[in-house]
């Protein structure tokens, strides 16, 4: 079967992988000239890479590590110690770690937290600890209802000290979500609390040895490619043309340059769009439709993303920062955690600004700006006195509609990958799977759109469609 889908991101390209295993023909259709979505990077003149986002990968992304695997690229992830780190507000210059020690789940993440001394009292840990226990005695059921309140409202239902809000979670949810602990569903926080907690290696890091469009996306690409499957760049989906009875009769492509529309057809039609392109491209039979209605329910939320390059090593730190900043969420050092970004005498920055929702319209420059006020707070040695680290270049890479924006109530927006429409099916982290909007997310949404396609259009004497259920490797500590 001819699958076509919108959309070359993540959601997009694991869908065609997933279903040229299962024996059908995909044809990936991008509007930009560059792969990934919200993963997509970009050289400048300098061959700089410059990127989407700070991309952080985690042992609790089975479907993620999974599809590496069967790549045969997992030796390009570069694991970090397990540890998360803090920086400290109150002590300029000093960090907080919570060290995970090689022992079995959820042993190892109590333990971190028990021995830290930086940040929280015993009193805190254990009122945290005990408002922990519902969420992962009762399971999941227990945390998909807890959609009804941000996650500081959770926290003071269980009796939280707000402080345990302000020194850890303020930073997580930024990490997480881009939003603060007043606006974030609880139920996103605590997926991610239960994943990290039932899994050894849950809440161990790593980064990609390059830029996520050389290195991730396009063994994708030639995987598909190299099986029947097609990607085309610069093939902007213009308009949904349907049949008759509501179903798709064809894609109808943007001609670029002065060429004419495409009329492109398939057997089955999908959307690895983000939300909000796809509800601006919604046929209007179908705005009425419930199935799509919910859709207005859904939004993307602004990221802003940072590079900053200095004459100087500002750190020697080769992993993923906690800002603990009003400002940002979190940093690396690229030149220490990169390895194509490698750099022994400089330092390159890569930083996520959130929330970024009153920064989105400010220019470069005032962006900029701000982060470096913030930036002699995280490391006063390198801009006090008469020396300070000089910038040598920036780029901000604005996304003003990123990930769906997760806040109270949001779970029951979130569509299925199988639509009302017999042969259109959606895939993208916002559609209906036990992970946020995230790269796991994504890839797993994916790898449900071709089983369901799969599942209801099977192709004869296919010997791969174990692959679509096989179940996921969680260990991240052999990778």
């Amino acid at each position: 079967m001819r699958v076509a889908i919108a959309g070359a991101g993540l959601a997009g390209l694991s869908c065609a992988k997933y279903l040229t295993d299962a024996g059908h023909t995909p044809i990936v259709l991008e509007s930009r000239d560059v792969l990934g979505g919200l993963v997509a990077a970009w050289k400048d003149s300098d061959g700089d890479w410059y990127e989407t986002g700070l991309h952080a990968f985690f042992g609790a992304y089975p479907n993620m590590l999974q599809l590496l695997k069967e790549l045969d690229i997992e030796d390009r992830l570069q694991w970090k110690e397990h540890t998360l780190i803090f920086n400290q507000p109150d002590q300029p210059g000093t960090l907080s770690r919570f060290d995970v020690p090689d022992i079995p789940s959820p042993f190892n993440v109590i333990a971190s937290i028990l021995r830290n001394k930086d940040m929280l009292t015993w009193e805190q840990k254990i009122r945290f600890a005990i408002g922990l226990l519902p969420a992962v005695v009762r399971g999941q059921k227990y945390v998909e209802d807890m959609d009804k309140y941000s996650f500081l409202e959770w926290l003071k239902r269980q009796g939280v000290d707000e402080r345990v809000t302000s020194d850890v979670f303020i930073a997580a949810c930024k990490a997480l979500t881009f939003i603060n602990p007043d606006e974030v569903s609880a139920t996103i926080l605590l997926t991610a609390l239960n994943r990290f907690l039932q899994e050894r290696y849950g809440s161990k890091i790593a980064f990609l040895d390059g830029s996520p469009t050389e290195r991730l996306c396009s063994p994708i690409v030639d995987y598909i490619t190299e099986r029947g499957g097609e990607v085309r760049l610069n093939t902007p989906l213009k308009e949904i043309l349907l049949n008759a009875d509501g179903t798709v009769k064809a894609y109808l492509i943007r001609g670029l340059n002065g060429s004419e529309d495409e009329v492109f057809t398939a057997d089955v039609y999908v959307s690895a769009m983000s939300v909000d392109p796809m509800k601006v491209m919604l046929p209007k039979p179908w705005k009425q439709m419930e199935f799509f209605k919910k859709l207005e329910g859904l939004e993307g939320v602004p990221v802003i993303n940072l590079h900053l390059w200095f004459d100087r090593k500002l750190t020697e730190i080769d992993h993923l920062l906690f800002s603990r900043s009003p400002l940002l969420s979190v940093y690396a050092d690229m030149s220490n955690t990169c390895r194509e970004y490698a750099n022994p005498n400089r330092s390159m920055l890569e930083l996520v600004l959130a929330p970024a929702k009153d920064w989105i319209a400010k220019s470069d420059e005032e962006i900029v700006a701000a982060t470096i006020a913030e930036l002699e707070k995280l490391f006063p040695d390198h801009f006090g006195g008469d020396n300070p680290a000089t910038l040598l270049k920036s780029h901000v890479v604005k996304t003003p509609r990123s990930v769906y924006k997760a806040t109270p109530g949001r779970q029951q927006y979130r569509p299925a990958q199988v639509t009302p429409i017999a042969n259109f099916y959606l895939a993208g982290s916002y559609t209906m799977q036990r992970y946020l909007g995230s790269m796991e997310g994504a890839v797993l949404s994916g790898k449900l759109t071709a089983q369901a396609i799969s599942e209801a259009l099977p192709v004869a004497n296919s010997s791969n469609l174990q692959t679509l259920t096989r179940p996921p490797a969680t260990n991240a500590a052999t990778a």
